[in-house]
């Protein structure tokens, strides 16, 4: 029983830490990196698709991001998504390609992405938090159940709560990454 719960802890705890990766892909640095805009929602044949789904997104350099649609009659409405999107960024039809170039970041700018990543990094923490109340909870369960005994619940929190402590470690060190990536110039 109580390895399932383990797991389970440790699963969602993964995912967490995996989900705020992905939303740090998103946030822009100095660099371009095509995690800026794949998961754009383009407005294809009625349906929000991502970007990524609809283009090949290259980085031909280091502040330039160039997007090839598959499909070239939908280069329109890739165009505007990416001028919806709040990239802050105007895209530059070519043909069949969409070229961004990123301006460089102000100083102004960069303090604000790194509170935007440091508030992401506090949702994270406290979804990792709301992961180790469900599990306390089942544990709690059990041990109502007389199906494990009080020194084996206390036990197992303790194991759940070195999970999460783990784990806000991963989170801090993706949060200085980030901030070290966006105060880069």
């Amino acid at each position: 029983m109580l390895e399932e719960v383990y797991q389970e802890t440790n699963e969602r705890m993964d995912k967490t830490v995996r989900v705020l990766a992905e939303d740090f892909a998103g946030l822009r640095t100095g660099r371009a990196s095509a995690g800026l805009v794949k998961n754009i929602q383009v407005e294809y044949y009625g349906t929000p698709t991502p970007l990524q789904q609809l283009a090949t997104i290259s980085i031909p350099e280091p502040r330039q991001i160039l997007i090839k649609p598959f499909d070239i009659n939908s280069t329109k409405d890739v165009e505007k998504a990416i001028m919806t999107s709040d990239l802050g960024v105007m895209p530059a039809v070519d043909g069949k390609f969409i070229r961004l170039n990123l301006p460089p970041l102000t100083d102004e700018r960069r303090r604000d992405l790194v509170k935007i990543a440091k508030r992401k990094g506090e949702e994270a923490k406290i979804a990792l938090r709301n992961v180790r109340r469900d599990a306390n909870d089942m544990i709690d369960e059990l041990e109502n159940e007389k199906e494990i005994s009080e020194d084996l619940s206390h036990r197992a929190k303790d194991k759940i709560q070195n999970f999460i402590d783990e784990h806000v470690k991963r989170v801090d060190k993706h949060i200085e990454q980030k901030e070290r990536e966006i105060l880069e110039t």
